[in-house]
């Protein structure tokens, strides 16, 4: 059985990492050269997903905006999301 869908949870407040989570989103927090969830979504890939959808909360677009760019980079295809309530 090949698996070709990843969930990524990326909806939490980031209380651990305050203040620095008040400014920027935990996930986006830089390592190195890129944003730490963007390790997460090239190792998913990597490994063979084709499908990867990542779980946010509300009043986030940085990750999103990041990751529309980065799409568009790597010749990947992206999809809107939305919100449930």
């Amino acid at each position: 059985m090949t698996i070709t869908r990843a969930v990524i949870p990326a909806a939490s407040f980031g209380t651990r990492m305050l203040p620095a989570a008040k400014a920027i989103p935990k996930e986006m927090v830089p390592v190195v050269d890129k944003p730490a969830i963007q390790y997460v979504v090239e190792e998913a890939v990597q490994s063979g997903a084709t499908d990867v959808l990542v779980i946010t909360g509300r009043g986030k677009g940085a990750r999103e905006d990041h990751f529309v760019v980065y799409a568009a980079a790597a010749g990947l295809r992206t999809r809107a999301c939305c919100e449930l309530r």
